[in-house]
C-alpha cells in the first residue's frame, strides 16, 4: 500500500502538468489551423500577447520555488506544478488579451 501512494505521489504531478501541456498545445494547433491567433495592431502589443505563456510558465515556476521554500512542499513537486501552472495561466491570459480590441504599447 505505501509503495502505490509513493508511486502516485511521484507519476500524478507529472501526469497532471503534462495533460496541461497537451491541453494548450492542441488548443493553440486548432487556433491556428482555424487561423483565429490573436493579432494586435502594434508590434509591442503582439510581443506581449505571444510571450504571455512562457511568462506564465517563469512566474509560475519562481512562485513555486517561493512557496517550496516556506511551506513543507518539496522543491522537486514545486518544479513540477510551478511552470504548468504558470502555462495554464498564460493559456488564459492569452485568451483574454488577444481579445480585448484596442492597441497597448
Amino acid at each position: 500500500m505505501n509503495l502505490s501512494l509513493e508511486i502516485a505521489r511521484i507519476v500524478l504531478p507529472v501526469a497532471i502538468v503534462g495533460g496541461i501541456g497537451v491541453f494548450v498545445i492542441l488548443r493553440m494547433k486548432h487556433k491556428s489551423k482555424k487561423g483565429t491567433l490573436g493579432k494586435k495592431k502594434t508590434r509591442s502589443a503582439q510581443n506581449i500577447l505571444d510571450s504571455l505563456i512562457p511568462f506564465g510558465m517563469m512566474i509560475g515556476l519562481a512562485v513555486a520555488i517561493l512557496l517550496s521554500l516556506f511551506t513543507p512542499l518539496s522543491f522537486l513537486s514545486a518544479i513540477t506544478w510551478g511552470p504548468g501552472i504558470g502555462m495554464l495561466f498564460g493559456y488564459f491570459g492569452y485568451e483574454i488579451f488577444s481579445k480585448k480590441e484596442g492597441s497597448y504599447s
